[in-house]
C-alpha cells in the first residue's frame, strides 16, 4: 500500500497518519523526519539540504526528491509506505511519479483530509503538547485531565508558537493555495480519496480504511 496523506494545518493528519502506518504496518515517511535525520546523520544528502537550510532558504525540489527516493527504496518500504509532508506541489508530484515508474511501482492512493477552514481554526488554536513526552491535547476537544498539565508525566502543556491565531491562518491560506492544483492533480489520475475530516477521529479512519479497500 503505496500512500500519500494531504491535509491542513489542524486537519488530524497526524493522528491519522498514526492509525494507518499501524493498521497496514508500513513506514510513516515524514519528509521533515528525513531532513533531520539525514543532517544529524551528516549524510551527503544531509548536507546539501543543510546548506540550503542554513541560509533560511526551502530546499529545492530535486533535493527533496533525491532524499524521499533515498528512503523509499529502504527495505521497510517494500510493501509500501505513507508519505506525510510531501508532495506539496504539482512540480513534486511529477517527479515522485517519475521516480515511482523507474522502481517499477506506482502510488495506490492519496488521501485527503477535508475540513471546515474556520473549524482548522479552532483546532490548531486550542492544540496544547507536552514539550517532555510529545503528547498532544485540545483544550475543547480533548483536554487533559488536570487543566494545563500532561496527564502521562504532570508537565505544564504549552501552546507551539505556530499555533497562534494569525500564524495559524497564515500557515493554512498558504497550504490551500500550494495544494488545491495537487489535489485537482491527483484527482485526474483517479487517485484521490475525499475524507470528510469533520468528524469524530475513529469515524474519519474508518471511513478512510473503508476508502482503501474499495
Amino acid at each position: 500500500m503505496k500512500l500519500v496523506i494531504l491535509g491542513p494545518p489542524g486537519a488530524g493528519k497526524g493522528t491519522q497518519a498514526d492509525f494507518i502506518i499501524k493498521k497496514y504496518n508500513i513506514p510513516h515517511i515524514s519528509t521533515g523526519d528525513i531532513f533531520r535525520e539525514n543532517i544529524k546523520n551528516n549524510t551527503e544528502l544531509g548536507k546539501k539540504a543543510k546548506a540550503y537550510m542554513d541560509k533560511g532558504l526551502l530546499v529545492p525540489d530535486e533535493v527533496v526528491i533525491e532524499i524521499v527516493q533515498d528512503r523509499i527504496v529502504k527495505d521497510d518500504c517494500k510493501d509500501g509506505f505513507l508519505l506525510d509532508g510531501f508532495p506539496r506541489t504539482v512540480a513534486q508530484a511529477v517527479s515522485l511519479d517519475a521516480e515511482l515508474d523507474k522502481l517499477g511501482t506506482k502510488l495506490d492512493r492519496v488521501i485527503n483530509i477535508n475540513v471546515d477552514q474556520s473549524i482548522l481554526v479552532d483546532r490548531a488554536v486550542g492544540r496544547r503538547i507536552c514539550k517532555t513526552c510529545g503528547a498532544t491535547y485540545h483544550i475543547k476537544y480533548n483536554p487533559p485531565k488536570v487543566e494545563g498539565i500532561c496527564d502521562i508525566d504532570q508537565t505544564p502543556l504549552i501552546q507551539r508558537d505556530d499555533d497562534v491565531k494569525e500564524t495559524v491562518e497564515t500557515r493554512i491560506q498558504v497550504y490551500f493555495d500550494q495544494t488545491s492544483p495537487l489535489i485537482d492533480y491527483y484527482h485526474a489520475q483517479g487517485l484521490l480519496l475525499d475524507i470528510d475530516g469533520d468528524q469524530d477521529i475513529k469515524k474519519v479512519f474508518e471511513d478512510i480504511v473503508q476508502g482503501l479497500n474499495n
